[in-house]
């Protein structure tokens, strides 16, 4: 892997030697480095036998992310878009920073003011993925309509194939597509999500500036990435309170909540495995009625 990266770094024009290569922390889809040249510190991620675009799409949204000047995102420098087995990168600048008294409450306002952003359709132009699944895309005039056939369909087909739907699953599954609308309240915006945002696709920079990382974006109801931050912890309660302070959240979240966290349980079901399998039942059960 060295040489690869050597490789990718005179490609854009670093051409100094390597000081430092280490494996570091981010590395739970890629293998993550840290690299130290003669002339700067790079953050870089590699694959193999991954789809063209894969890194493509991290660089995509974390341009888009940067465009809106609400929050602080790396400089993507190059990325590779590999073909068959061949093996990919994608290089960063490095982050450096730690968490100061104020970094919490800075990314609970920054986030709101980058789902300020509004697209005025939900979705995407191209389609992304979550951890190694792919996640389908296009535009739909209608929320629900996109967070079914898009989100939720996709995921339950795949843990279909996977043998990870028995009988009673697969029925509430089923049920809950076909009554899902019932349970919101007409149309949301098509705010900028960030799309995967669990805690550790944050983290702090110089000052203690947050930067969003590991991005998987698209346009929809800002309570589905709020939802996510609370599924497996990571935010603390001041980060709320300053989203909430700029953008408060719907009345009805509390209800809608576990219906969005279902689509990521249903992801680590299938990257992970049954596991995860007693979590979505419990959601399923509460919204999905069967005769």
């Amino acid at each position: 892997m060295e040489q690869v990266i050597k490789d990718r770094l005179e490609a854009i024009g670093d051409t100094s030697a390597i000081d430092r290569l280490r494996q570091t922390a981010g590395g739970d889809i890629n293998q993550a480095f840290y690299v130290e040249s003669k002339n700067r510190q790079y953050f870089i991620k590699g694959n193999q036998d991954i789809p063209s675009h894969f890194f493509k799409a991290e660089a995509r949204g974390l341009d888009i992310i940067r465009d809106t000047q609400a929050i602080a995102v790396p400089e993507v420098l190059y990325y590779d878009e590999p073909s068959g087995a061949e093996k990919g990168l994608i290089i960063m600048e490095w982050i450096n920073g730690k968490v100061t008294e104020t970094t919490i409450e800075r990314l609970g306002r920054n986030l709101a003011f980058m789902h300020s952003n509004h697209n005025n359709r939900h979705g995407f132009e191209e389609d992304t993925f979550i951890g190694t699944l792919p996640q389908p895309n296009g535009f739909f005039d209608n929320w629900i309509t996109y967070y079914r056939d898009q989100r939720l369909l996709p995921q339950f087909e795949t843990a279909a194939a996977k043998g990870r739907m028995p009988v009673i699953r697969r029925k509430q599954m089923e049920s809950l597509l076909n009554s899902i609308d019932s349970w919101f309240n007409g149309e949301v915006p098509a705010s900028l999500l960030h799309g995967d945002l669990w805690g550790g696709n944050w983290l702090a920079g110089p000052d203690g500036e947050p930067y969003l990382i590991d991005p998987s974006v698209f346009y929809g109801d800002r309570a589905f990435e709020l939802a996510f931050t609370e599924l497996f912890g990571g935010f603390p309660n001041d980060f709320y309170h300053a989203y909430q302070e700029i953008s408060p959240l719907p009345y009805y979240y509390q209800d809608i909540k576990p219906l969005y966290q279902l689509y990521y349980l249903l992801v680590h079901l299938n990257i992970f495995g049954e596991a995860y399998g007693s979590s979505v039942d419990r959601i399923l059960n509460r919204y999905a009625k069967l005769n």
